[in-house]
């Protein structure tokens, strides 16, 4: 069997940049690929009907402008990002909608007499937000190199992280339009893995937006394709890699894997003690998503919301608090918390000419077999009247159905793993290298790992780098940027 200097298994964003980073350093690289496609969480298809462009996972991307490893790629010289001027929405009843727009001012006005409390929450975050960035791109065992930034954050996260996450605001435009960036976290509300996740994605989508890539998602993973083919790497699809054995001879070996695979294809090779932990890791509540084709954009009552590029569908924080103890309970909810996005209202060349495609998911119990077409277009025809009207096609996948397109998506748990204030800290367990096994060579990069979810490359980038020093003495971080 021939041998490489590193193998990568699995191309999502994670593996991808790690196989980057480790060809830009100078070594011969390989990924494995289970499937016939590249790209994990961030590939793209026609899933319903010919010429309508999906993005079968992801789709808005709010730390592709912010991520360390893609700023020092370029991404943004790479791939044609549209920022849309609205990051996001939240309709309510009667017409009315908050706005969060790029420009926090603006995002204030819209609010009335809640505008200035918006403001003091997020104005120290945003004048800081490449600090907040860096913070939340790094293992949280790490001590902090901008404290006072991590301070205001950590002020932030425990008031929207407990009882006292309603003492700021007054009406219910501005705590509904907050809970719809906390509810990101698939986690019962209010908590402090949901503020977490959610104030920093929120103060991404006023310091630079939330990016949608032109021609699909899967343009970011064409983008660390092309120049990892170009810097001598090779990738190889359709091999579904079940045991270290079957992999040739190599200095370091990187999986874009959960703790469940990991554990499955290392075997005896990892200490009992570790395999256990990565066995006792625990996954999150799961997705369920529908793709749609449309004869038109979606009518929403409130015209404003068609120019968010996602929109939070859940009414108010009260109902979004019911929908997520729901699902945290084990059951469907009635009134599903549902996170929208139409790219083709930015991007016209995902549909044929005056066709739109709609990306939508909701939260539920992991494990669940159910398809929830029928609940995600009830919700959204209740603030867009006259949805129904325009669907021409859609296609579902039931969180069963996700775990076995992607088996990383553990149940349909697509964060890789529950995102509560312990295991983010502990991802996948507390040590100052966590992307390092005790295998010799063996390294885990996926979103399971520090820092966390989300399609940032980070987890990859950051494990290539602990394998150059470990493996290959190399301690100088390679550039990364375009030749």
């Amino acid at each position: 069997m021939d041998s490489v200097d590193a193998i990568v298994v699995g191309s999502g964003p994670n593996g991808m940049a790690a196989a980057v980073t480790l060809a830009r350093a100078g070594l011969a690289v390989r990924v494995y690929e289970r499937n016939a496609t590249i790209g994990g969480g961030a590939r793209s298809g026609e899933l319903t009907l010919p010429g309508f462009l999906h993005d079968v996972c992801s789709a808005v991307h709010p730390l592709a402008l912010s991520s360390g490893f893609f700023r020092r790629f370029e991404l943004a010289k790479r791939v044609d990002m549209i920022v849309p001027e609205l990051s996001y929405a939240q309709p309510l009843d009667d017409g009315r909608a908050g706005l969060a727009w790029r420009d926090l001012d603006r995002t204030a006005d819209s609010l009335g007499s809640d505008g200035p409390a918006w403001e003091r929450l997020f104005s120290p975050l945003v004048r800081r937000a490449d600090e907040v960035a860096r913070f939340a791109g790094s293992p949280m065992v790490r001590s902090p190199r901008h404290p006072l930034a991590v301070a205001l954050l950590g002020l932030r996260i425990l008031e929207q992280g407990s009882a006292a996450w309603d003492l700021r605001f007054g009406g219910d435009v501005a705590p509904a339009l907050l809970t719809g960036a906390l509810a990101h976290s698939n986690r019962p509300l209010p908590s402090l893995g949901a503020a977490a996740a959610g104030l920093v994605l929120a103060t991404t989508a006023h310091a630079r937006g939330w990016p949608i890539p032109v021609g699909g998602s899967q343009a970011i993973i064409a983008a660390m394709a092309d120049d990892l083919l170009r810097h001598g790497g090779e990738i190889v699809t359709g091999t579904e890699v079940t045991d270290l054995n079957e992999l040739p001879r190599a200095a370091a070996v990187l999986l874009d894997v959960s703790p469940k695979a990991l554990s499955r294809i290392a075997g005896d090779r990892l200490p009992a003690g570790y395999r256990h932990a990565m066995e006792r890791y625990r996954y999150g509540n799961a997705v369920a998503k529908v793709d749609f084709a449309l004869s038109g954009p979606v009518p929403w009552t409130n015209s404003e919301v068609a120019r968010a590029g996602t929109v939070h569908v859940g009414g108010t924080r009260a109902q979004m608090v019911a929908a997520e103890a729901d699902v945290a309970a084990g059951r469907h909810p009635s009134d599903p918390y549902v996170l929208v996005s139409q790219p083709t209202a930015f991007d016209q060349s995902r549909a044929p000419a005056a066709r739109h495609v709609l990306w939508a998911y909701t939260h539920v119990p992991r494990g669940s077999t159910e398809d929830r077409t029928e609940a995600i277009t009830a919700r959204i025809e209740r603030y867009a009247p006259g949805f129904r009207d325009t669907i021409l096609a859609s296609s579902a996948m039931t969180a069963t159905e996700l775990e076995g397109y992607n088996p990383n998506y553990v149940g349909g748990d697509i964060a890789g793993g529950d995102v509560d204030l312990g295991q983010l800290i502990a991802r996948p367990v507390l040590a100052p290298v966590p992307w390092r096994t005790p295998a010799e060579g063996l390294y885990l990069c996926s979103a399971s790992t520090a820092p966390g979810p989300g399609i940032h490359g980070l987890a990859g980038f950051y494990a290539a780098r602990a394998a150059l020093r470990a493996e290959f003495g190399i301690t100088a971080t390679p550039h990364l940027g375009r030749d």
